[in-house]
């Protein structure tokens, strides 16, 4: 079967290898669709994420769909939860399973992902797709639970008011949801044009550009600024408008990650605020509400692909997605011709 691996920064290539054994309690998986990650990308042009160094080539992807091949859910159309966690320790008994220590992912660490034509993974995190969601909106659930996790970190007040910063698929997506969750004003801030006429498309009542006074930003926000502010974008200036954004007493849940694993902002200002700063890590159980979302048309999960690409022309999907050109670019090892 054909398997992309990382090799090292940039480089990324095609290889031809024995397929998996299928161990007890798994399931081999034809992989239909893996969209490509903020996180992706950090491996792709830094050769790491956080303090996870790149030290053997490695198969990404942890946004995949896919069909399952044989034994007694053959057949059966899935999207993969790419999080596997120990199920054994405190933290998952707990119920905080996305922070399980020992917890294996999808294209992090000694885990490959869904690069390849196909993948063995345990029944217990395929999650079957209904007729009405497609292979591509499949792999997007997977950020879909990333933003509907964030939002319930930020306990977004009914009829309260949302800001997103950086609208990128998980600024998008958080936007939908938070409208969904009763936020009566969203404000987005996004420095790319493309990206910020798509936070149009996707609900927010205001867009700014990342490099307008902050004034507008204060003008658009009612009483002293957002309820809840979603960090979706990683650096330290992104960061600092989020504060800046929000309402005395009120929260601000970072989502985005750094490029240098550092996280600053002015002390002051969120001291002086009393800001709650929540961080998002990964999801929950959420993938049920993520496609009840999707089915009901709260979230159009779908308008975020803007980019297709097979296999064999990786390079090129993360050239595009590296570029930022698009919203969310995809791979399709099943599909033998570009698509885009």
């Amino acid at each position: 079967m054909r398997v992309a691996r990382l090799t090292g920064i940039g480089a990324i290539r095609v290889f031809d290898e024995p397929m998996p054994h299928v161990a007890a309690g798994c399931s081999l998986v034809r992989v239909s669709t893996v969209g490509l990650c903020g996180s992706d990308l950090h491996w792709y042009v830094d050769g790491g994420i956080g303090d996870a160094k790149l030290d053997h080539p490695m198969v990404l992807g942890h946004e995949f769909s896919g069909v399952i091949e044989g034994g007694p859910r053959g057949g059966e159309r899935v999207a993969v939860d790419p999080a596997i966690p120990c199920e054994q320790c405190e933290i998952c008994r707990e119920g905080h399973r996305n922070l399980c220590p020992d917890i294996l992912f999808a294209g992090h660490g000694e885990t490959d992902g869904g690069l390849r034509d196909f993948v063995v993974w345990p029944d217990r995190h395929l999650v079957r797709l209904p007729d009405s969601i497609s292979a591509d909106v499949g792999a997007v659930l997977e950020p879909l639970g990333v933003a509907i996790h964030a939002v319930d970190l930020g306990h977004v007040p009914l009829g309260g008011t949302v800001a997103v910063v950086g609208c990128g698929p998980i600024g998008l997506l958080l936007i939908q949801v938070a409208r969904a969750a009763g936020a009566a004003v969203v404000v987005a801030v996004e420095p790319l044009e493309h990206r910020r006429a798509a936070a149009v498309r996707a609900g927010a009542d205001v867009v700014l550009d990342a490099a307008d006074d902050r004034a507008d930003l204060r003008a658009a926000l009612p009483r002293r600024g957002a309820d809840v502010v979603f960090e979706a974008a990683g650096p330290a200036a992104a960061v600092e408008t989020a504060m800046y954004a929000a309402r005395p007493g009120g929260r601000v849940v970072l989502a985005g990650i750094p490029d240098d694993d550092r996280t600053a902002f002015s002390a002051s200002v969120a001291r002086r605020k009393g800001l709650t700063i929540a961080v998002a890590r990964r999801m929950k159980e959420v993938y049920p509400r993520a496609i009840a979302l999707v089915q009901r048309g709260l979230v159009d999960a779908g308008s975020l692909v803007t980019h297709g690409y097979p296999l064999d022309n990786v390079e090129e999907a993360f050239g595009t997605a590296a570029g930022r050109g698009g919203l969310k670019v995809v791979v399709r090892p099943s599909v033998a011709e570009p698509l885009q």
